[in-house]
């Protein structure tokens, strides 16, 4: 029997989950749905990460996770901070017991992996964030650092490449810092000419909004929510590859309509798993990232990568935006899916860290993989694809305003790029084989490596 499952704010996770019953978070109703239902969740604020129990059998008996028809749904890994005190002038400090974070929290772990290459101060930047009105702020190296912020005259923009002169010299001063001791978490931020106990203040808590926590959760439907606020973690392709939202290495999801903003890394994620590799490269030192990269490739094939198991996603009419590494990030979990109509942009434009692995969409082995008709707009690069190049049909697309529209890396082939709209002043990087390019419009420069 198939069911329909309604949350609101109203609810109860001891109701009945009807209409007239509804459940109070998605997490309850997302461990009881079974293949063929739907949940529809009305309109309201939902702090938690939902991690779907069940999988759905086929196409044609999925569950649906819906946000009810004209109503705004909003989903945040995120918790809204209330006693902040103040220290001096416009610092201020919360302070909050690990308790609070459970077994996670991101002010303790690091940015970090393999092809990860440097941050803006050169101390390591850690997973938390913290938003005044939604606005995300800087992470200081130095607690000292908030009272007096070094207000830059010029700064590189992140679209050319070239020195020029600071716009928005306000935006630069809004920072944190945090410590984190054995028993408690405490968090400085200036926040100016605001009382953060009158704002809306929110920190980082969880790795994600919508993501399975194993692998083989197929043929689930995300539709209609809103998601932030995400302290994800960075995405290598040698490495397990979270996102705010995600199948995890599963097959046949559809994540259609959806506003995804400010992770911290990765927006969705259609990746790989931690057992293909967990950045050895990083960890051991032994030898290069991309031999791990090769290795993670057999590793997959040993544990049943197949067609029949993995991909085959759609992801189409969202609008992904904020993100500090990767609109969309995949490796191998990506192959024989659809990435089509969606509005990417201020992808990797933060630059408190940078690395070899950012862009509004990065693939590793896209094996027939079709992205097309997409706008894609003021990312540090717009589409990568790395590795595997075959099969793939990049077609249709609309990019302007990056530092790099187009590249494609280390590949066979074949490909083929057509009917786009290159409208940036650094177009296309093809630094491999087997590809085919026909009837683009290509505004800026080209580079042609063998």
């Amino acid at each position: 029997m198939v069911h329909e499952y309604h949350v609101a704010k109203t609810g109860s996770d001891w109701g009945l989950g009807t209409k007239e019953d509804p459940f109070l978070t998605i997490s309850k109703a997302a461990r009881v749905a079974l293949p063929g239902d739907s949940i529809t969740v009305h309109e309201g604020e939902y702090r938690e990460w939902v991690r779907p129990k069940n999988k759905g059998l086929s196409d044609l008996r999925r569950i649906t996770y819906q946000a009810a028809p004209g109503e705004k749904v909003v989903i945040k890994g995120s918790e809204r901070i209330q006693n902040w005190v103040q220290v001096e002038g416009s610092i201020w400090k919360a302070v909050l017991p690990n308790a609070f974070f459970g077994d996670f929290n991101p002010y303790q772990r690091q940015v970090m992996g393999d092809w990860l290459v440097e941050t803006d101060t050169g101390a390591p930047k850690h997973l938390g964030e913290v938003y005044l009105n939604g606005m995300s702020f800087y992470e200081a190296a130095r607690l000292e650092d908030l009272q007096n912020p070094v207000l830059r005259d010029e700064v590189v923009d992140n679209r050319t490449g070239k020195v020029v002169p600071v716009v928005n010299r306000e935006q630069t001063r809004y920072l944190w810092y945090g410590e984190v001791k054995e028993e408690e978490t405490t968090i400085w931020a200036n926040f100016h000419e605001h009382d953060p106990n009158e704002q809306l203040v929110e920190i980082n808590v969880r790795p994600a909004c919508f993501y399975p926590d194993r692998p083989g959760i197929d043929y689930i439907t995300v539709r209609g929510f809103e998601m932030a606020q995400a302290a994800t973690p960075w995405t290598p392709p040698t490495a397990d590859q979270p996102g705010l939202l995600g199948p995890h290495w599963s097959k046949g999801w559809v994540i259609e309509e959806n506003i995804i903003h400010d992770s911290k890394c990765s927006g969705i994620s259609i990746g790989k798993e931690v057992s293909t590799g967990d950045i050895y490269r990083t960890k051991h030192k032994d030898k290069a990232g991309y031999h791990y990269q090769i290795e993670a490739v057999f590793n997959a094939l040993h544990i049943g990568w197949s067609k029949e198991k993995i991909g085959s996603h759609i992801i189409r009419n969202n609008r992904i935006y904020d993100c500090g590494q990767n609109g969309i990030v995949g490796h191998l979990g990506c192959v024989f899916s659809q990435i089509h109509h969606n509005h990417i942009y201020n992808i990797g434009l933060k630059r408190e860290f940078y690395g070899h692995e950012i862009g509004g969409i990065k693939l590793h082995a896209p094996i027939d993989v079709e992205i097309h008709n997409n706008r894609i707009h003021d990312c540090s690069m717009g589409v990568w694809l790395d590795w595997q190049t075959q099969g793939t049909r990049v077609s249709r697309n609309l990019f302007y305003r990056n530092s790099r529209d187009l590249y494609i890396e280390v590949s066979h082939g074949p490909y083929i790029v057509d009917h786009n709209i290159f409208a940036s002043d650094y177009a296309l990087d093809n630094w491999s084989q087997g590809g085919a390019y026909a009837n683009n419009l290509i505004c800026g420069r080209i580079a042609h490596e063998k």
